[in-house]
C-alpha cells in the first residue's frame, strides 16, 4: 500500500497550489481529481485570461458567518507574493481597474505556472481518479510510521498522515463542480453553514420583465445597493441587461449579499443630478424627454424608460418644455432610486462561486485544519467568499498556502517524512 505525508483531494486553485508549497518544504503529496483537466475554473475565469488576485484584497472584501476568520491567511500570503511567484516563472500581467489583476497572455499560464511548482515539489497526481472512502485509522499504527487516514480511489488505496479537501462549491456543475467536499466534512462531524449561488445574475418575474427584455445586451455604469441599515451593501460597477433579468459586475457583485424576498436598488445615472440636468433642459430645450435622456442614459434605455410613463398618470412622451416638474422629478426619481425585485438567480449553472460552505468554526484560521486532527479544507468548499475580481483566487492561494505550511511544521514538529 502506499503511503504518504499528506493527500490533496481537488486539483483546482486551492488544491494545485497546496500540493506544490507543500510538496516543495518536504512533504510527499499525492493529489487526486475526478475530473481529466485540472483547474477548469483558472481556464474559464476573467474571460480566458484569469483575474488571479486582487491588489487591494483586505477580509473586508469577504462574506461569511465569519468574515474576519480570512484575515490570518490573507496576511500570510498576499497579492504581491503571489506576482512575485508570476515574475519567477515569466508570465506577464497587467492591471485592469480597482485592483484587478490578468494574464497578458491566457489562463493557461497560470495553471501550467502550478504544475511546474508540483513538479517541483515531486508532487504525484492521479487523474481522472475518483475517491470512494476516507477513513479515519483511530490512531498511530506504531511509532516510527503514523499513518491517520486510509483513502479508497479507483487507482487504489493509500495511506496519509493528512488530508486535504479542496474540492470547491457547486457552482458550474458542467465543469465538474460536485457536493464532495461538504460530504466529507459532515462524515466527520463538522457543520456546513447552507450554501447558495453567489456572483450570480438575477432573474425577475417574465411578465414584470417585459418592458425590460428589449434592452438585453445593453450595458452601463449604476450604483446598485441591497439591504437595509447597517445590513446594506452598495457597489459601482457596470450592468447589464439580459433576456431573462440583470447581469455585470455590479449584480454579481450584490447577488452574494441579496436575499430571497428583498429588493435591489439601482441609481442608473451615479453621476450626475438627473433632476437638476431635465429642470435645466426643460428651461432651455423643446425636444423630446427621451431625446433629453440621451444625454444622461444609453439611447435605448432613455427610449423604454420614457415610455413607461405611457402606464401611469405622468406623460414623458413629450418635448420637455411641456413636462410638469412633478413629471420630470418621479422621472428622475424613478432613475436614481430604480427598485426591482428579483425572484431569483440563474442558479450554480452561472454561479462564478458558492457561498456558505464548511463552517470556519470548526476550522483552526492559522492552519486550514478542522478539529477533526489532520483533515484540512481550503479554498472555495469553506464558508468564505470574495467579492468579484480576484478576491476568491487571492483566497485560494492563501487558505492553500497556510494549510502546506501547517502540515510541514507538523511534520518536523516530531514525524519524519516518508521520502
Amino acid at each position: 500500500m502506499q503511503k504518504y505525508d499528506t493527500v490533496v483531494i481537488g486539483a483546482g486553485a486551492a488544491g494545485l497550489f497546496c500540493a506544490g508549497v507543500a510538496g516543495q518544504l518536504g512533504l510527499k503529496v499525492l493529489i487526486i481529481d475526478h475530473s481529466t483537466k485540472v483547474a477548469e475554473k483558472i481556464r474559464i475565469s476573467g474571460g480566458g485570461r484569469c483575474n488571479f488576485t486582487n491588489l487591494d484584497t483586505t477580509a473586508a472584501n469577504f462574506l461569511g458567518d465569519n468574515q474576519n476568520f480570512c484575515r490570518s491567511a490573507l496576511s500570510r500570503y498576499t497579492p504581491r507574493d503571489f506576482t512575485d511567484l508570476l515574475r519567477r516563472h515569466g508570465i506577464p500581467f497587467h492591471e485592469k481597474h480597482k485592483g484587478q489583476l490578468f494574464c497578458d497572455r491566457s489562463s493557461e499560464d497560470v495553471i501550467q505556472m502550478l504544475l511546474a511548482e508540483c513538479d517541483s515539489g515531486s508532487v504525484v497526481r492521479w487523474q481522472p481518479c475518483k475517491v470512494s472512502n476516507i477513513r479515519f485509522l483511530a490512531s498511530k499504527l506504531d511509532e516510527e510510521d503514523i499513518r491517520n487516514y486510509e483513502i479508497e480511489s479507483d487507482l487504489g488505496t493509500v495511506q496519509t498522515r493528512s488530508v486535504v479537501i479542496a474540492t470547491g462549491g457547486l457552482s458550474i456543475p458542467k465543469i465538474g463542480a460536485t457536493d464532495f467536499g461538504y460530504r466529507i466534512a459532515r462524515q466527520f462531524g463538522l457543520n456546513v453553514i447552507e450554501t447558495r449561488p453567489a456572483l450570480v445574475p438575477l432573474t425577475f418575474d417574465s411578465e414584470a420583465w417585459a418592458p425590460y427584455a428589449q434592452l438585453a445586451g445593453l450595458s452601463l455604469p449604476v450604483s446598485i445597493e441591497t439591504g437595509v441599515k447597517k445590513g446594506k451593501t452598495k457597489f459601482l460597477e457596470d450592468l447589464l441587461f439580459t433576456h431573462r433579468g440583470l447581469s455585470g459586475p455590479a449584480v454579481l457583485q450584490v447577488s452574494s449579499y441579496w436575499q430571497a424576498g428583498t429588493p435591489i436598488r439601482i441609481n442608473l445615472s451615479p453621476d450626475c443630478d438627473v433632476l437638476q440636468s431635465l429642470t435645466r433642459a426643460k428651461a432651455n430645450s423643446r425636444k423630446l424627454v427621451a431625446n433629453e435622456l440621451s444625454a444622461l442614459l444609453p439611447s435605448r434605455l432613455a427610449e423604454a424608460w420614457a415610455q413607461q410613463g405611457n402606464y401611469s398618470k405622468h406623460n414623458w412622451q413629450r418635448p420637455i418644455n411641456e413636462a410638469t416638474d412633478k413629471a420630470l422629478a418621479v422621472l428622475a426619481e424613478t432613475l436614481v432610486r430604480w427598485e426591482i425585485m428579483p425572484t431569483g438567480t440563474e442558479g450554480y449553472q452561472k454561479a462564478e462561486v458558492t457561498a456558505g460552505g464548511v463552517d470556519t468554526r470548526d476550522l483552526s484560521s492559522q492552519t486550514m485544519e478542522s478539529k477533526q486532527p489532520g483533515l484540512y479544507f481550503i479554498g472555495e468548499v469553506v464558508d468564505v467568499t470574495g467579492w468579484l475580481g480576484g478576491y476568491n483566487f487571492q483566497w485560494a492561494w492563501a487558505s492553500g498556502f497556510a494549510c502546506a505550511n501547517a502540515m510541514a511544521a507538523n511534520l518536523t514538529a516530531g514525524l519524519t517524512s516518508v521520502h
